[in-house]
């Protein structure tokens, strides 16, 4: 039986761990060639290695998206090794949370940086790519995924410049999605509530644990959840697109 996503090539980026991890591999496990793109060279290297004892293809390239030239030399390279790109999934992001008053500005800086503008430098890069691809077999559809979060649709304090930048992402998304949804390449916006990944890690010490602390009173989702849920997305026939998906614990309730 053919995989939905055989002889198409998927672009993950933040695949070194959580829900970029777990997407390549579920994309591959789709059919899907992917290149997994991060700035943890070992990890990524350890994940094309066990895509491919799996029976799948990975490329492993390092880069640094909030970098516009690295950004465009992985997609070229990405291109020539594949020939083609049909899926892209825009998951790399930063959640550094903190009151607004007196917060470091350089934490602002950083999830502009990553969140946004190398999200943005991701998709216009590959956007060329996706739009020929949704003109050629197997599937003429292209995909690309933005991930976004909760917190993109609901402002809480001591979010402020984390919700400035899910917010964006949520705008940019619908509007890229209205001006290329008749070309056939579909703009997905997906909003994750509480999940296991490495995002708290990056917080300050004296605002992560009392939310390691709120996310001990519920079960939060796996990463495999998100990735079930994107492979779900992208592996839709050609007439049908998901344009946004909310997807929260079921013990959460904002």
């Amino acid at each position: 039986m053919t995989e939905p996503l055989q002889d198409t090539v998927a672009l993950v980026t933040g695949a070194s761990s959580g829900i970029g991890d777990a997407t390549a591999r579920e994309l591959a496990r789709h059919g899907a060639a992917v290149v997994i793109v991060a700035r943890r060279k070992d990890r990524l290297d350890a994940l094309a290695e066990q895509i491919g004892n799996d029976g799948g293809t990975a490329l492993a390239v390092e880069a640094d998206i909030t970098d516009e030239d690295q950004v465009r030399r992985l997609v070229a390279d990405a291109v020539e090794r594949f020939g083609r790109l049909d899926t892209v999934i825009n998951n790399a992001g930063v959640m550094l949370l903190g009151p607004i008053a007196d917060a470091p500005t350089e934490e602002w800086d950083r999830m502009i940086d990553l969140n946004l503008k190398g999200l943005l430098y991701v998709a216009h890069a590959t956007l060329p790519h996706l739009l020929r691809s949704a003109e050629q077999a197997p599937r003429r559809v292209a995909d690309l995924v933005n991930v976004s979060s909760v917190a993109g649709r609901v402002a809480r304090r001591n979010s402020g410049v984390y919700n400035l930048t899910k917010h964006g992402v949520g705008a940019f998304s619908e509007s890229l999605r209205q001006e290329v949804a008749r070309r056939h390449v579909r703009v997905s916006l997906v909003e994750p509530g509480a999940v296991v990944t490495e995002l708290l890690d990056h917080t300050r010490a004296e605002i992560r644990e009392p939310l390691r602390e709120k996310d001990r009173e519920i079960e939060r989702l796996g990463a495999e959840d998100i990735a079930d849920a994107i492979a779900f997305i992208v592996t839709r026939p050609r007439r049908t697109a998901i344009n946004e998906l909310l997807i929260r614990p079921t013990e959460q309730e904002g």
